[in-house]
């Protein structure tokens, strides 16, 4: 019998999980931009600013284990874009194709729309690489709406940044 995924607000004592997640994708791949692995202490200053924002910032647990995070954040930060979002999903990569990430972008489209945002954009870098991602953004009914050719660069490489987007109204 397969364990449920439960999705729940993450906790301050999830921090040094959600950091163990993200760490492999900074360090070793190109879908996310940092460099350097942010740590515990750093994964609570930045739920603490989302969650001042009135954002949500999510866990998935899998067994009674942290597994996946997912988050909503401002798009841009000026005033007049108050009501669009970007979002952001990260899963153990032991328990991809899961269904983790789904259920966790599920809940933040939800919640989210709950508070009034009326656009979510997902912003994928490296889209060559990041299908799974695009499958899921896809799967939650959000379209691609343009490319940013070479914005980023990592590992000596220049990347490309996909954006999507979903009107939650």
């Amino acid at each position: 019998m397969r364990a449920e995924v439960l999705v729940r607000a993450a906790e301050p004592e999830d921090a040094s999980a959600i950091a163990s997640i993200y760490a492999p994708h900074v360090l070793c791949s190109t879908v996310s931009f940092e460099i350097v692995e942010p740590d515990a202490d750093e994964i609570l200053r930045r739920r603490a600013a989302i969650l001042e924002l009135g954002l949500p910032f999510l866990v998935a647990e899998l067994g009674g284990e942290v597994v996946g995070y997912a988050y909503a954040s401002r798009f841009r930060p000026r005033e007049a874009y108050r009501f669009t979002v970007e979002n952001s999903v990260y899963v153990a990569d032991r328990v991809q194709r899961r269904g983790v990430g789904g259920k966790l972008m599920q809940r933040l489209i939800e919640l989210c729309a709950e508070a009034r945002i009326r656009e979510m954009v997902a912003v994928i870098a490296d889209p060559s690489l990041s299908t799974a991602s695009i499958r899921l953004h896809r799967s939650m009914g959000f379209e691609e709406v343009g490319v940013l050719r070479g914005v980023g660069e990592k590992f000596g490489k220049a990347i490309d940044v996909l954006i999507m987007q979903k009107s939650l109204r």
